[in-house]
């Protein structure tokens, strides 16, 4: 398993929280993920043969979000 910290701009709410961990958790090969509304960010543990960082910005980005490089 690996985990990434992926930085996120634009989540400010409850409904913001669980529309990004929800999106994430459906994605094969997510195993957690958790968003700090605080330090902006969601925190990813994943299977990298089977999910990809940039599958991950990606569904991120699809909720409405910016993800921050």
């Amino acid at each position: 398993m690996k985990k990434e910290i992926i930085q996120v701009d634009g989540m400010t709410c409850g409904h913001c929280k669980s529309s990004v961990e929800g999106a994430l958790k459906k994605l094969a090969g997510v195993t957690a993920a958790e968003v700090s509304l605080e330090d902006k960010n969601v925190s990813v543990e994943f299977d990298a043969d089977t999910v990809t960082v940039d599958k991950l910005k990606e569904e991120i980005e699809e909720q409405g979000f910016d993800v921050v490089s």
